[in-house]
């Protein structure tokens, strides 16, 4: 009887965990979009860290930018000695702060940046 009580009460944690799941994803694809269409910045990203893009490896978040491939990506983040697997939300400050210049030197990035403040923020908030 304490293997059907067992099952019964996690139940209910896996489905919030499947939940909480599906809302990152979303938030994440939808942060995606943002930094494909140019409204956010990676660098925007890296600095605010959304609650949704703590767990979110950093490889991930680069090339979600425009003309931004494996091997691009992967010879950015090897010139600052991290790995594309790491967690943004693991990233110490210095490695923030590192990855942060050398987007906002790159001129791809830095059409991102010249959106609109708002439409940085709105889209940001939404994620």
């Amino acid at each position: 009887m304490t293997e059907q009580t067992d099952t019964r009460s996690a139940e209910p944690q896996r489905l919030r965990a499947l939940e909480r799941a599906n809302e990152v994803r979303l938030a994440r694809a939808t942060l995606k979009r943002s930094i494909a269409l140019g409204h956010v910045s990676a660098a925007d990203v890296l600095l605010t860290c959304p609650r949704e893009a703590d767990s979110w490896p950093i490889g991930e978040l680069l090339m979600s930018q425009r003309r931004w491939g494996t091997t691009r990506c992967r010879k950015f983040l090897s010139r600052n000695q991290i790995v594309e697997t790491k967690p943004i939300g693991t990233l110490t400050e210095r490695q923030q702060r590192i990855l942060v210049e050398a987007l906002q030197a790159s001129p791809e990035t830095a059409m991102a940046a010249s959106a609109p403040r708002e439409v940085r923020e709105m889209a940001l908030a939404g994620a």
